[in-house]
């Protein structure tokens, strides 16, 4: 599949969006916490991590697309199993309140995720082998290439 070169433009603008303004706000954090609950301490290591791995978004936009999903996803769970049950049961806190101005904006990036290539490449495409040896075909594999 052709993804057009304006898409992976928007992928790489989106991955290096994360990577500073993510980076910047989680290094700044990280240089200067504190005492961090363990929660605390390895939520903001693991958007360290995120930020850093989008750096490598930028160069192969294609190949971590799953980066982005993962942050679509664990948003939207957060989103739909937290945030949303607290605003319909009118228990929202300002730590609530706080994290869904933070997490929330996750829905811009769905429209530019390239849906079709995620279904064929990741979904409809054949997983790696599972086993030592390659399937058998028809056509013998010189020694020297297996």
């Amino acid at each position: 599949m052709n993804i057009s070169l304006f898409r992976l433009y928007l992928l790489r603008a989106l991955y290096a969006l994360l990577a500073v303004a993510e980076g910047f706000i989680q290094i700044r954090l990280f240089l200067h916490h504190g005492h961090w609950t363990q929660a605390t301490g390895v939520a903001h290591c693991f958007l360290l991590a995120l930020a850093s791995l989008s750096i490598v978004g930028v160069r192969y936009p294609l190949k971590m697309l799953p980066l982005l999903i993962y942050e679509i996803l664990w948003k939207s769970i957060w989103l739909v199993g937290i945030a949303l049950p607290l605003w319909l049961a009118n228990q929202v806190d300002a730590d609530t309140r706080k994290g869904f101005f933070e997490i929330g904006p996750v829905i811009v990036l769905i429209p530019f995720i390239p849906w079709r290539y995620v279904f064929q490449n990741y979904i409809a495409k054949p997983g790696d082998r599972w086993t030592r040896h390659a399937p058998v075909t028809s056509e013998r594999v010189p020694a020297a290439l297996e």
